[in-house]
């Protein structure tokens, strides 16, 4: 394959692959956004509707009067009799709506809505009018809401993101007005979940599900027949959480029946969603139908590991969707109908923006460059690029081959002279090596320094050039785990040799100027430290701590060092 680059993408900017794409409307920078707004009409759209008597991961509410049903389907809301029938739509639009929850005394429902460009608590009345936007989080994002039973107050999860991944939740109440809200309970967190609130019929509990999986951090191997989400309780009087229950397949969607005398929620049994009551006097627990769709404790579930279901106001009936359908429990004789429902689903269909792509062309132009360094005469330019290492004569060079060899380079590093360069390579037949070029002679030959496989990382060269620093790494799940033991801070003589191991510790390491000193980074993740030590591996010193900085360069002559930051 033939890979072209041009100067531009190394010098000034990086270029951009020049497709065809359909006209499609771009909106006014300055003009408010509004998910169902006036764009669509000016955007090429498809109205799509379609008839179903079932549906997916459906909440649903049952109204304090008992006679109706509220429930989301593929981001719209209906309504129908609670004995089943034609469903009745509530919310019809573009925007993506879900979780619907009666008010106490039934005349309004609450709902998770982005129609305001993200995930808000929204009101509307029983018959979907006058439908409002109650908090108006534009970064920390709501959803999950719950009644107190004054019906003043609302209580939601908001979403906390982190620097890794989705982030974590906690529970904020808001009144009925709106208002910034107040926080019940925090995250204990950045990275396991808490949600799924629902506040007892005397109002001063407030339940909810929590990621507790060993660890402190989300994990994707969690073991859902251990423990991985408990139901905790928050005191609304006192301030104080106490744990509900837990144990061996996790406790999940707590649901208080109307008069606070028991509680249903969700467990797993092996691989199977078990629909459980719990006497909140006693805490005997039992199961009352192991029919449920699975919940999912294992993922990242932010909207609620299982979806929201309720009970008939006299308490001895369960209403709650799974695997596709509508049930009515009675969890007294534990005798189980189907609630049928027949609905007419409609929305409209953005035409999706497609680009004409070649996955496989003769040549491209490369849209990015890595491990970029200049000589030290700023004549030449060295980089990585689609895996190998390239040579650029600056300011105008096009941009050649530094070799013809099929191992992928990378990491390159010129001595102080400029007459040498050393870089690690990378075959999964031959693993890793490090290698030198010798960049005054014309098509010579890289030469292979390490005699032993392994994984090289970032090696520089000593001021004088006669010693190679380097990193040898431990092996992961991409490179293997073969020839990587003993990983940690080496040299070798430039020419080849045995190598040395300086400390089992550190990364990135570089001589200072003077080549009796090797700085190195330590700590662990976003908490960084730059450090130094003697060329024996001892007399270690901390130069400075940083916090969300992951990569330093000192200058040439050691007195400034530039780095990385990564802003939270």
């Amino acid at each position: 394959m033939k890979t072209i680059f041009s100067t531009v993408v190394f010098i000034l900017s990086l270029s951009f692959f020049t497709v065809n794409a359909q006209q499609v409307w771009v909106p006014d920078e300055d003009a408010d956004w509004e998910v169902d707004g006036e764009q669509w009409e000016n955007w090429p759209v498809q109205s799509v509707e379609f008839e179903t008597n079932e549906g997916t991961w459906m909440n649903l509410d049952v109204s304090p009067d008992g006679r109706e049903i509220v429930f989301d389907l593929l981001g719209n809301i209906y309504i129908m009799p609670i004995s089943g029938g034609e469903a009745r739509p509530l919310r019809e639009n573009q925007a993506y709506e879900l979780q619907p929850r009666f008010s106490p005394d039934g005349s309004q429902i609450s709902f998770t809505s982005d129609y305001g460009g993200g995930d808000n608590v929204w009101v509307m009345n029983r018959d979907g009018s006058d439908a409002r936007q109650i908090t108006s989080e534009d970064f920390r994002l709501l959803n999950n809401a719950v009644w107190a039973p004054e019906g003043d107050y609302l209580i939601a999860r908001k979403h906390f993101t982190s620097t890794r991944s989705l982030g974590a939740g906690e529970l904020w109440m808001y009144h009925i007005t709106g208002g910034s809200g107040i926080q019940l309970v925090a995250r204990p967190n950045d990275q396991q979940d808490l949600g799924q609130p629902f506040v007892s019929p005397c109002g001063r509990y407030v339940y909810y599900s929590q990621d507790v999986y060993p660890g402190g951090f989300f994990q994707y191997n969690k073991d859902p027949n251990s423990q991985i989400y408990v139901i905790n309780r928050y005191d609304r009087e006192e301030g104080s959480t106490q744990r509900v229950t837990g144990g061996p397949g996790g406790s999940i969607g707590p649901t208080i029946s109307p008069d606070g005398s028991k509680m249903a929620f969700v467990r797993r049994v092996r691989t199977q969603s078990v629909l459980f009551l719990r006497d909140i006097e006693t805490g005997r627990e039992w199961p009352v139908f192991d029919g449920m769709s699975k919940d999912q404790q294992e993922a990242w579930a932010i909207f609620g590991p299982s979806t929201n279901f309720n009970w008939t106001p006299d308490g001895n009936h369960l209403i709650f969707w799974a695997k596709g359908k509508i049930h009515r429990l009675d969890v007294n004789s534990l005798d189980i109908q189907e609630i049928p429902f027949n609905l007419t689903w409609r929305n409209t269909v953005a035409d999706a923006v497609r680009f004409e792509v070649d996955p496989a062309p003769e040549s491209f132009t490369a849209k990015a460059i890595r491990h970029a360094v200049t000589s030290p005469d700023g004549k030449t330019l060295i980089f990585n690029a689609a895996g190998y290492l390239w040579k650029k004569d600056l300011p105008n060079g096009t941009p050649q081959r530094l070799t013809n060899s099929n191992h992928l380079e990378f990491e390159p590093s010129f001595s102080k002279d400029g007459r040498k360069l050393v870089y690690v390579t990378w075959s999964d037949t031959d693993m890793g090596a490090i290698k030198t070029l010798d960049m005054n002679r014309r098509n010579a030959r890289p030469t292979k320094v390490t005699s032993q496989k392994g994984i090289f990382r970032v090696p520089s060269f000593s001021p004088d050039g006669s010693t190679i620093l380097f990193r040898r790494d431990g092996g992961n799940n991409h490179q293997g785990h073969v020839h990587t033991l003993n990983p940690g801070i080496y040299t070798i003589p430039a020419g080849g040799g045995e190598k040395r191991l300086i400390s089992d510790r550190g990364q990135n390491p570089r001589f200072n100027t003077a080549g009796d000193r090797i700085y190195y980074l330590g700590g662990a993740y976003l908490n960084r430290d730059y450090r130094s030590m003697d060329l024996t591996g001892n007399d270690h010193r901390t130069h400075f701590t940083s916090t969300y900085a992951n990569e330093f360069v000192p200058s040439p002559d050691n007195k400034w060092v530039a780095f990385n930051h990564l802003f939270k």
